[in-house]
């Protein structure tokens, strides 16, 4: 890794100090050209000479949106400069996808193994999504919920013998449209009478014989969502 100028954004001095013995003993390339607690510090040295990394602690000041504001603004005035996030916002998983949509080119949790040599070579390499073992554990784990989530409907849909029609005639009841407006969307080339015999239809392939007496529109979708035929996160309407 040839030699590179670094400016280390931390506002907690015990874990500046640490981060800062980890350049000297582990990455000897890296000259810190200086160190900020703040917003402003940075700004500051960022007139005085700039560097061809900053690693940003994302919660300054108690604050933790001020280093997603920061990481946007240094790719938008440096848009060669290498961003990379060093935090220990360990649980907020939104604030990740806030950063990295800011430009940042990677993320390193403060856990686990830490920041290393090869994490920051890789970074300084052009490689984007860079991420340290706690975080892709993490991102592999949300990744194997989706894939069971995915599979798991695709069983539904199977089993229940579902087509487009009764997912499509289930999401829109969900989303509280009446079956007279459902009847009016573009994708569905049904009346009203055929939309409550569709609803009929649906009861009794999602219900037991003893469970189907009184469901209204409300307990299927409710049973939709349960067996997995309709998911939470995916509820979004058609174009009209």
């Amino acid at each position: 890794m040839k030699p590179f100028k670094v400016i280390i954004v931390e506002d907690v001095k015990l874990e500046l100090k640490g981060t800062e013995e980890i350049f000297r003993t582990d990455i000897p390339e890296a000259e810190i050209i200086g160190t900020a607690m703040n917003e402003r510090d940075l700004w500051h040295l960022m007139e005085n000479g700039t560097p061809d990394l900053v690693l940003l602690d994302l919660g300054l000041g108690g604050s933790t949106t001020v280093g997603v504001d920061i990481c946007r603004r240094l790719r938008r005035e440096y848009p060669t400069l290498h961003v990379l996030i060093f935090t220990g916002e360990v649980l907020n998983e939104r604030l990740w996808l806030d950063v990295l949509d800011a430009g940042a080119d990677g993320i390193i949790l403060k856990s686990g193994e830490l920041l290393t040599k090869n994490d920051v070579r890789l970074v300084m390499d052009g490689r984007r999504l860079v991420f340290n073992q706690p975080l892709l554990e993490k991102m592999v784990e949300r990744f194997r919920e989706a894939v069971q989530q995915d599979y798991r409907r695709q069983d539904a849909f199977i089993d229940y013998d579902i087509d487009e029609y009764d997912e499509r005639f289930l999401r829109h009841l969900a989303l509280g449209y009446t079956k007279e407006m459902i009847s009016g969307l573009r994708g569905m080339p049904f009346g009203v009478k055929s939309l409550e015999k569709r609803q009929n239809d649906l009861i009794a392939r999602l219900f037991q014989n003893g469970e189907r007496s009184g469901v209204n529109a409300t307990r299927l979708v409710v049973r939709a969502l349960q067996l997995g035929i309709l998911d939470l996160n995916r509820l979004e309407a058609d174009d009209e």
